[in-house]
């Protein structure tokens, strides 16, 4: 778990995904379309991916990938996700990292 949270703090947004889920893309896409350029880390290809796996879903995911950080903060996974772009609330968590 100490990885998971090293990582999801190192940058402002931080998702934690599989190359092959494509839930995991269109969150990627997403956050692209909103002009944020996520740091994405591929849980499939790390070493400690399982282990990973595990501990974003003791953080309290509801599923591993996608596994979303705003701030260092988890938000959650796609439903998560996008009940806050179409409620309107995930825009200002992503302001500050807008690309200009």
């Amino acid at each position: 778990m100490d990885k998971v949270m090293r990582l999801a703090q190192e940058k402002g947004v931080v998702i934690f995904s599989k190359s092959s889920c494509c839930l995991c893309y269109a969150v990627k896409i997403l956050f692209q379309e909103l002009g944020v350029c996520p740091t994405v880390y591929e849980i499939d290809q790390d070493p400690d991916g399982r282990e990973m796996e595990k501990a974003l879903l003791r953080l309290g995911c509801n599923a591993p990938v996608p596994a979303v950080f705003i701030g260092g903060k988890l938000v959650g996974s796609t439903n998560e996700v996008m009940s806050r772009h179409l409620s309107g609330s995930l825009m200002p968590l992503l302001k500050p990292y807008q690309e200009t």
